[in-house]
């Protein structure tokens, strides 16, 4: 996927869950936050971040012109939009010539998940999480407390053990990790009920991703790529 109308800018502050302050070419600017995550060791005063800017804010009736997009941490660019790994991995599934009629939003049981797909006359259904958070080359979630993302993983196990195709994606938005694991410091509840997922037949897959900015063309690119190891409890 790719972004246009990208621009560089310098964080400031989060006044709230929504909305950052930002200096572009020493401009004062409000944007819209695109992940509600507490990202608190990513959008840290004086980091460099990249933002898009909305030229159409008013038509649409935005509240900002632009959008925080991605920030960069130790050297290394990190895509932080939460609704960026759905279309990431809807590309991906893509590449695939025996992946057919991928849908998006796919209700089943009580829980709406986030791709179905068809492959060889069977139903798959994929739940896409989204990965933020990295320390020392490890990529972890949540960052933060999940019960919907729970909640998923246990109908996921339901599911697999009535023999149906169900797989959780863990998406990292950037290259530079070694593996994957689940934040049990965080939410010990969710790495054990990975691993009970697994042991029920769901497959654990996570992916890193290249992210790339182009400065001349005003854009920023997101893509899976490489298959990262997981390592669960």
């Amino acid at each position: 996927m790719i972004y246009s109308n990208i621009e560089t800018g310098i964080f400031l502050s989060r006044p709230n869950r929504f909305t950052a302050e930002i200096s572009i070419d020493g401009i004062r600017r409000i944007c819209h936050v695109k992940n509600t995550g507490r990202c608190r060791e990513l959008l840290v005063p004086g980091a460099q971040v990249l933002v898009q800017f909305h030229p159409d804010a008013a038509v649409l009736g935005r509240k900002t012109e632009y959008s925080l997009i991605a920030v960069y941490k130790n050297g290394i660019l990190i895509n932080m939009d939460s609704q960026a790994p759905n279309q990431a991995a809807r590309e991906w599934l893509s590449r695939y010539p025996d992946i057919q009629q991928i849908r998006q939003e796919v209700t089943w049981g009580n829980s709406r998940f986030d791709l179905a797909f068809m492959e060889n006359g069977q139903t798959g259904y994929i739940e896409v999480k989204g990965v933020t958070l990295e320390a020392d080359g490890i990529a972890r979630f949540p960052d933060a407390p999940t019960l919907r993302g729970l909640k998923h993983i246990r109908e996921l196990t339901h599911m697999a053990k009535e023999q149906m195709d169900v797989s959780i994606i863990f998406v990292i938005q950037m290259k530079g990790v070694s593996r994957f694991e689940p934040n049990m410091a965080t939410q010990p509840e969710f790495g054990m009920a990975l691993s009970e997922a697994a042991e029920a037949g769901v497959k654990i897959l996570a992916f890193d991703c290249t992210v790339s900015h182009d400065a001349v063309s005003r854009t920023l690119s997101l893509h899976m790529d490489q298959p990262v190891p997981v390592s669960l409890p």
